[in-house]
């Protein structure tokens, strides 16, 4: 597999993507998918805006919007005693990426604390790459939005309950970056008309 691993750099856009290894599931049940959404907003809300994600049964899709300099600056003075900000040399990516990290890690241990397994649960890259263009942009949502029809899971984007799409619809208070999204495509009747184009199942 092709591994995709950018840095990740302050006010860049990123689709970050992971999966279980050989043939397990990382989400058994409706409480997993709900707990891994849970620990997103623990470890990953502060470093990065988050547009979309999907949860499919082995794997995840997320695009995110690395936080601003002074944001992380922030954060990390907060969360990191001076005796070992030194490592970081002032580099936000390594700790950008073990904030990535610590959410699937503690996932994992919870996850195999329940079903009594032991080892990883995800591979060992957490996979990124960067978001350069705008038609890339409007590209990679949908594409998250769509991947569980194109793994032939359901049929339709909104019969997949395990993603943005339905609270990114919704008026319902979220923590994603919803107005802007929706700005993105012009409107909430546009951005609901570009996900009615066909879809190409794997």
């Amino acid at each position: 597999m092709r591994k995709f691993n950018d840095p990740f750099i302050e006010n860049n856009y990123y689709h970050v993507f992971n999966r279980a290894v050989g043939n397990e599931k990382m989400f058994i049940e409706p409480d997993n998918y709900r707990y891994f959404i849970q620990k997103m907003q623990q470890f990953v809300l502060p470093v990065a805006d988050i547009f979309c994600y999907t949860l499919l049964p082995n794997h995840f899709h997320l695009f995110v919007r690395i936080k601003p300099t002074n944001e992380l600056q922030m954060l990390f003075n907060n969360m990191k005693p001076k005796i070992l900000q030194k490592k970081y040399d002032d580099n936000f990516s390594l700790f950008i990426a073990e904030q990535f990290g610590n959410w699937c890690n503690s996932y994992t241990k919870a996850f195999n604390k329940k079903y009594n397994r032991k080892g990883k649960l995800f591979m060992d890259n957490l996979n990124r790459k960067l978001i350069d263009s705008e038609s890339y942009f409007s590209k990679i949502v949908h594409y998250i939005h769509a991947n569980a029809v194109q793994h032939g899971i359901c049929d339709h984007i909104e019969k997949w309950p395990y993603s943005s799409y339905h609270e990114l619809i919704s008026n319902r208070e979220t923590w994603l970056c919803r107005d802007e999204l929706l700005g993105w495509f012009g409107a909430l009747k546009e951005f609901k008309k570009f996900h009615d184009q066909p879809i190409i199942r794997k």
